[in-house]
């Protein structure tokens, strides 16, 4: 397995692909793609630094683990393919998103348009085995996406950080508050309550533009 990833984040992450635990999660990932069906694609597993670029990174969504059903994970965390299902999670996204900014619940749960404009949708976990759920956590890619979070608080400024549910408030804890916006709110999950009424959409929107940047089409 290559790691094909944009050319933008070359520079940032190059070290990280040197390291040594990189190097055996590699290993495992060819292993896993040569015996098993795993998810997504191998050409998209970095599809989230593929569609956007770490200039154009403005907001950071994190995820937890890709999903796992039949077609549905395209490399970006709450998304899912054209045509597939909208997720439970996602629905209640777009529900908020309408509550908050008056925009009609989408039909395609295909968040690329997102990524395009500057929304890095980043999964802890960048591959899972098919009907697997968490079949590829603590392999290392945990430690990577840490690193990709910590780089983006340390050299950029002004992005915001959505942190949905314990996981993700967990893992941008090392995000400088001083530079950047941190909101935080209950997962979208059905599972979980208290996710609606938080107003993220409009909350980022609002600091992107008090800081002179665009705000996101959502």
């Amino acid at each position: 397995m290559e790691v094909k990833i944009a050319e933008s984040w070359k520079k940032y992450l190059n070290g990280e692909f040197e390291k040594d635990y990189f190097k055996k999660l590699v290993e495992f990932i060819k292993e896993e793609y040569k015996n098993k069906k795993v998810y997504p694609s191998g050409s998209q597993i970095f599809n989230a630094f593929d569609k956007c670029s770490f200039e154009d990174c403005r907001v950071v969504i994190l995820g937890q683990d890709p999903y796992h059903g039949e077609g549905q994970a395209n490399g970006l965390c709450f998304s899912v393919a054209d045509g597939i299902k909208v997720p439970p999670s996602l629905v209640n996204i777009f529900k908020e998103i309408k509550e908050d900014l008056g925009i009609a619940i989408p039909k395609s749960g295909n968040l690329e348009r997102w990524a395009e404009q500057g929304v890095l949708l980043l999964n802890a976990t960048l591959t899972v085995r098919a009907g697997e759920a968490g079949s590829h956590q603590k392999k290392g890619w945990e430690e990577f996406t840490d690193a990709v979070v910590k780089i983006i608080s340390e050299q950029k400024e002004n992005v915001v950080f959505l942190l949905w549910g314990s996981y993700a408030q967990k893992k941008g804890a090392v995000v400088d508050k001083k530079k950047h916006l941190i909101l935080e709110a209950p997962h979208p999950s059905p599972l979980a309550r208290g996710f609606a009424g938080n107003k993220h959409f409009s909350k980022t929107n609002d600091y992107l533009e008090s800081k002179g940047l665009k705000k996101i089409e959502w």
